[in-house]
């Protein structure tokens, strides 16, 4: 794979990974949500709030930038790339927020990591 290509791969997946990290803010926001009845009295707080906004707008950059790295790289070698996003979105939890990180989620990432780097070697 090509540098330019796996920047478009990574930078889709770290678009994701950050979109994950914006909306789990809009819902620490509003705290747990029970049903249906709870999602609709809290619908209009997260429809407007700006990690709920930021993580969409994440999210549609990174489809465009995931379709872009499909359009050159063969979808077997792009789509377990996005594997790098767990390991991604785990570290900036425990560093963003508090999130812990237990020695079996360390052998996971360990394990993810291996994997991604002998498909992208293949």
């Amino acid at each position: 794979m090509k540098l330019t290509d796996f920047l478009f791969v990574l930078a889709g997946v770290l678009l994701n990974a950050g979109a994950q990290l914006l909306l789990k803010s809009g819902a620490n926001a509003v705290g747990p949500i029970q049903g249906l009845e709870g999602l609709r009295g809290v619908a209009l707080t997260l429809a407007f709030h700006p990690g709920i906004l930021g993580g969409l707008f994440c999210y549609v950059l990174s489809v465009v930038l995931w379709i872009v790295a499909l359009s050159r790289v063969d979808v077997s070698i792009a789509y377990p790339m996005l594997s790098i996003g767990y390991v991604v979105n785990a570290l900036l939890a425990a560093a963003l927020l508090g999130e812990a990180i237990s020695a079996q989620r360390w052998a996971g990432m360990a394990v993810i990591l291996l994997g991604v780097a002998i498909i992208a070697r293949s």
